[in-house]
């Protein structure tokens, strides 16, 4: 190698490093969002019905969301065979979202976060139907950990609702079935089009919902406030999620996600004075360690792949 390829192969390495770097810090304050999110739905729900918070969300959601494709010049017209599939997309995220909020009354944050978390450990059960995936046994055998530590959390005898753990675990296994979606359609539509097409159904739902729970109780001046910066913290969330993944790959970003959850244990202790049991904490623990040995293989593929593309 010359002396003048060695002063143009450093700075493409150091620029694949920085664009690295700032895919991560985007993917942490998007999590940041999604957990202040979180924080802010479970205040309110505490005053408000979940169906008014749950609309309030997605209202402002579907006005950023709309603003970005304007903004980036995207056509709301998908492809004619994406299109159910981004409709069905945005169906699973509202029912996310219609049973995520009403679970954050039975639970506390930490806990109610961590059952959602099983989400990934969903995707690898689904994954060999919705995307022909080959699925091996020490995958299974991670599922079945992280369903251990869940039950930890959940702990059937013990004083945490059934309700509310029934409505985390359908979320999740919603967001498993986004999440699968997304990965299908990835290469077939454009990023803006999936954030509208998912934000506008999402609103339609959550407004039927609503128009069926007619709220009894409306908001304050304070705490419409509170609801539209809830609704802002998801909108930039999302869109931050999009950032990111198109600066890194997924393997990369996923073992991150687990950030989130220990934003909402810090969020759960400060604001709400819930701190986890030890029993809860260690099925938080299994649950992350069952996420992790499926992430990190990963990360560290990509990352040794990136050594050998910069060596060559």
């Amino acid at each position: 190698m010359t002396a003048s390829t060695e002063r143009l192969s450093e700075p493409t390495a150091l620029s694949l490093q920085r664009q690295w770097l700032i895919g991560c810090g985007i993917f942490l304050c998007a999590l940041t969002c999604f957990s202040l999110l979180d924080a802010l739905a479970k205040d309110l729900v505490h005053r408000y019905s979940a169906p008014l918070v749950n609309f309030a969300r997605y209202s402002v959601i579907v006005v950023l969301a709309f603003a970005v494709m304007r903004a980036k010049g995207v056509s709301i017209h998908a492809r004619k065979d994406a299109r159910f599939l981004l409709i069905l997309r945005g169906a699973m995220l509202g029912v996310t979202g219609i049973c995520f909020i009403p679970g954050l009354q039975y639970l506390p944050l930490a806990e109610g976060t961590a059952i959602y978390f099983v989400a990934p450990l969903i995707v690898i059960i689904l994954a060999p139907f919705v995307l022909g995936e080959r699925v091996g046994w020490k995958q299974y055998a991670t599922v079945l950990v992280g369903m251990v530590g869940m039950l930890l959390i959940v702990d059937p005898g013990g004083d945490l609702s059934l309700i509310g753990s029934a409505l985390m675990f359908t979320s999740a296994c919603a967001y498993a079935i986004v999440q699968l979606l997304t990965r299908k359609l990835a290469n077939r539509v454009e990023s803006e089009q999936m954030f509208v097409y998912a934000a506008s159904t999402c609103w339609f739902m959550g407004l039927a919902v609503m128009m069926v729970l007619w709220p009894q109780v409306w908001p304050t001046g304070r705490d419409m406030l509170e609801m539209l910066v809830m609704g802002a913290c998801g909108g930039v969330g999302q869109y931050l999620l999009i950032l990111a993944f198109k600066r890194v790959p997924a393997s990369t970003l996923a073992p991150l996600n687990y950030f989130q959850l220990a934003l909402a244990v810090m969020w759960g202790e400060l604001f709400f004075g819930q701190m986890p049991n030890l029993q809860s904490f260690a099925g938080i623990a299994l649950i992350v360690a069952a996420g992790l040995t499926l992430t990190l293989p990963m990360l560290i593929s990509s990352l040794k792949a990136r050594s050998l593309r910069r060596a060559r």
